[in-house]
């Protein structure tokens, strides 16, 4: 029964991760295509973003990898792929709006995000030592090992839980934002964004469930082992 267990929460999980990272290439691929009529690049809709809300300071800057995009708030920075810096695309000015939407998030202290950044001191320990201890807790049938392994997955599960609002609210105000200003004009340019950020938002509810199957397995785990002790 553990090994079906196992092996269906992989086979799952395996299924959802692959079925969001092809749904993100495919529309950033498509829209890719298809060229904004305002005309402007990724790199200028995050400059113009950026100064219209006092965000000066904040350097928008290229660095390799496909889908490589982020905004880094130690710097703080926005690190546009070159696929989304030098190019005019729908699936270009989507990305570099959302980056920028991580920004104002930023500046304005927004609770989910202040919340994430504080959690990852702690997960840099957690993440790291709960796959032992859930695996020490399994082998050796070790119900406190198992426990421990558990709470410290339950902080991977939690950051997971968290980072929805943040990327959600990002794409929001990205929207917003892209319309008000006239980096979008349509229906049909409307569509591609929804497409885009919306396919990269479901990478992140993929993520979350599977986090939480995996969290869910191993409490199954520690009841079975538990009955199968009495």
């Amino acid at each position: 029964m553990i090994n079906a267990l196992f092996g269906f929460t992989f086979v799952v999980g395996l299924a959802l991760t692959l079925w969001a990272q092809w749904r993100v290439k495919g529309n950033f691929n498509r829209w890719s295509q298809v060229a904004a009529r305002s005309g402007m690049t990724g790199a200028e809709v995050a400059r113009r973003i950026l100064d219209d809300n006092g965000l000066h300071h904040v350097p928008v800057q290229v660095v390799p990898g496909r889908l490589s995009d982020h905004y880094d708030p130690t710097a703080p920075a926005v690190r546009l792929s070159e696929d989304v810096y030098y190019s005019n695309s729908i699936a270009a000015i989507s990305v570099a709006a959302h980056e920028c939407g991580h920004a104002l998030q930023h500046k304005e202290s927004y609770g989910a995000l202040v919340f994430r950044h504080r959690m990852v001191p702690v997960l840099n320990f957690t993440s790291g030592a709960a796959p032992f201890l859930l695996f020490a807790g399994v082998a050796f049938r070790m119900a406190g090992l198992l426990v421990l392994g558990l709470i410290f997955f339950s902080t991977v599960v939690l950051f997971h839980l968290v980072t929805l609002p943040v990327e959600f609210n990002a794409s929001a105000r990205a929207k917003q934002i892209m319309a008000r200003q006239g980096f979008i004009n349509g229906v049909e340019e409307e569509r591609g964004v929804n497409r885009v950020l919306g396919s990269a938002a479901f990478t992140y509810v993929a993520g979350a469930l599977v986090a939480l199957m995996e969290l869910l397995r191993y409490i199954v785990l520690l009841f079975l082992q538990n009955s199968s002790d009495d």
